[in-house]
């Protein structure tokens, strides 16, 4: 893939990227009345060419684009950081309610998480983007977590990923723990915030 086919293959995803950040952000000041924005957080991003043809190399393609859109539903990506678990289930709610977005694909490792205990949110829209003479559907990727999950994925990236320890066995006993600790604080605060918002 040129840097040219790149760019050219990004630009709607970028456009795709944006117009659901705009809903997102209408969405964190209007879901509760402006009694308390959901939203602690949000990032997102597009796939660096390296990236998309690493993945693509992955799964056995010569990677090009037209192998890049039919491929891969995360080119573009948003990253919602939100205080509870309750707020994640009111987003994803209120997006699956919005009729020009196409749910795509779904996993919820919140209720079950990943065996090392990461714990998110993961939800692909199908999002339009016009054009003067038509519409097309382009996929964005949307992970959603509580501070806790964000703060554990981010330790748990720069601890593990991609490196060779001595002990992974026991890394992975430990993250668990890490991550069951995190869930129980995280419960608390949201009994504190429901205890509090009912005075």
């Amino acid at each position: 893939m040129t840097n040219e086919q790149y760019y050219s293959l990004i630009q709607p995803y970028k456009d795709a990227n944006q117009i659901l950040m705009t809903r997102l952000e209408m969405l964190n000041h209007n879901l509760y009345n402006q009694e308390a924005d959901p939203i602690h957080m949000i990032q997102d991003r597009i796939k660096e060419k390296k990236s998309i043809e690493d993945k693509l190399k992955r799964l056995n393609s010569k990677g090009g684009v037209e192998d890049a859109r039919a491929m891969l539903a995360d080119i573009a990506g948003i990253r919602i950081i939100c205080y509870f678990v309750s707020d994640i289930h009111n987003l994803v709610s209120a997006l699956k309610k919005q009729s020009d977005l196409v749910l795509i694909k779904e996993k919820d490792y919140i209720t079950t998480p990943k065996p090392n205990g990461y714990r998110s949110y993961h939800v692909v829209f199908g999002v339009p983007v016009y054009y003067m003479k038509k519409k097309e559907y382009y996929p964005v990727e949307v992970q959603l977590r509580t501070m806790s999950m964000d703060f554990w994925a981010s330790m748990e990236h720069r601890i593990c990923y991609k490196k060779t320890r001595d002990n992974p066995t026991e890394l992975k006993k430990a993250f668990c723990q890490y991550s069951e600790v995190l869930h129980g604080i995280e419960d608390s605060f949201e009994a504190y915030s429901e205890m509090y918002a009912q005075k």
